[in-house]
């Protein structure tokens, strides 16, 4: 296992970190983990150098961290930095603040959560834990050994990313959405450095873009790959682009076999910053450019199409669909289409057309979006 730092503090974390996501589970049911085999997964990583174990309250339906507290017994948990969050759409009260991570402890087995973050930070939840002065009440909890190091996960635009990085001078850290597809979506290349210049470290999630860039992949795709000199799989290549970053941290992988720990323990122990050559680094913008050919719909996120009258959140809608058709994926989208406000859905619209007036791109954005609706709606697809 390789070796990183983690912003300021005297703590080596592995390269690899173990997401309990994406855990194995029994009938296809989220909330029933396959304890057996999960616990053989988070062991071998351990045992082979992990120190590094995320978790948070909602994953598998409020089951992990549970889970978690019991497999990490035996010495485990003595091995590695745990890490939890908060829930933050949950949170209505300060009260609930203490409720949640009190609960947390007792789940996890566990006097002290090494590593807190405020869960999905936008500028929704951001301003909202804000007002309940989430940070005065996350100082006493590591004043009274709760918690070890306070920092956030981030899903927005790289401006509120700044503006929460900005508002408190004792992050630790911060997990982003990272991977060689997604340089400029949410924090980004630009959030990343900004975070690691002010001192943070620097988790990253979605390194394989929830498997996205590792399975199904186009023909075109798999033939730009074979191309390399060096041969490795496509999981490998997405995350040895991120390790080649040097202010990345760790990065996380939500993995559901055994075989996939220990094929991302194997591509640790070979990464390292600034590792990938010239060649390779080409390879991979190749690959990048090959993907965003596949983009059906030339949407460039400019939002001149908003606000839509009828509340059609038209750029995010457009973008999942890409992504349905880009990497291959339509059961994926239709978990994202589907977590969108009713309101939000493609359905919504009216064919008023003014969407289409304001596009610069001059999408015809009404016939999409009964296509999309008509593709990744649920209803549509039982």
């Amino acid at each position: 296992m390789q070796y990183r730092t983690f912003g300021e503090l005297d703590w080596k974390p592995s390269a690899l970190g173990f997401g309990a996501m994406r855990l194995p589970v029994i009938d296809d049911d989220p909330g029933k983990i396959s304890e057996l085999e999960a616990t053989r997964m988070l062991h071998y990583a351990i045992d082979h150098g992990v120190n590094y174990v995320d978790n948070a309250y909602s994953y598998h339906r409020g089951h992990s961290e549970a889970f978690l507290g019991r497999a990490l017994q035996g010495g485990y948990r003595e091995r590695v930095k745990l890490a939890t969050k908060l829930p933050s759409w949950l949170v209505k009260a300060p009260k609930d603040l203490n409720r949640y991570l009190n609960e947390q402890l007792e789940r996890l087995q566990t006097e002290t959560i090494d590593f807190y973050l405020l869960h999905s930070l936008n500028e929704e939840h951001w301003t909202k834990l804000h007002d309940l002065n989430v940070l005065d009440w996350a100082e006493k909890a590591m004043a009274d050994g709760r918690i070890g190091y306070l920092g956030f996960s981030f899903h927005d635009q790289y401006e509120v990313f700044q503006e929460i990085v900005d508002a408190y001078d004792r992050w630790t850290f911060c997990q982003i959405q990272y991977n060689y597809m997604d340089e400029e979506h949410q924090a980004g290349t630009r959030g990343l450095k900004y975070a690691a210049d002010k001192g943070l470290a620097v988790v990253v999630m979605e390194p394989i873009r929830g498997g996205q860039l590792a399975r199904n992949l186009p023909r075109a795709i798999m033939e730009l790959w074979d191309t390399a000199a060096r041969k490795r799989t496509p999981a490998d290549w997405a995350l040895q682009w991120v390790w080649n970053h040097p202010e990345v941290s760790l990065v996380l992988s939500g993995m559901s076999t055994l075989e996939q720990v220990a094929q991302n323990v194997a591509s640790a122990s070979q990464s390292g910053p600034a590792t990938l050559t010239a060649d390779e680094l080409a390879l991979i913008a190749r690959v990048r450019d090959k993907y965003r050919e596949l983009c059906p719909v030339p949407c460039t996120q400019c939002k001149y199409c908003l606000p839509c009258p009828n509340g059609v959140n038209i750029p995010r809608v457009l973008e999942i669909y890409n992504g349905a058709i880009m990497y291959n994926d339509h059961n994926r989208a239709r978990v994202f289409y589907n977590w969108l406000k009713e309101e939000e859905r493609a359905d919504a619209c009216t064919q008023c057309a003014q969407c289409e007036e304001l596009c610069p791109q001059e999408i015809g954005i009404a016939e999409w979006l009964a296509q999309i609706h008509q593709l990744l709606d649920e209803s549509q697809n039982q």
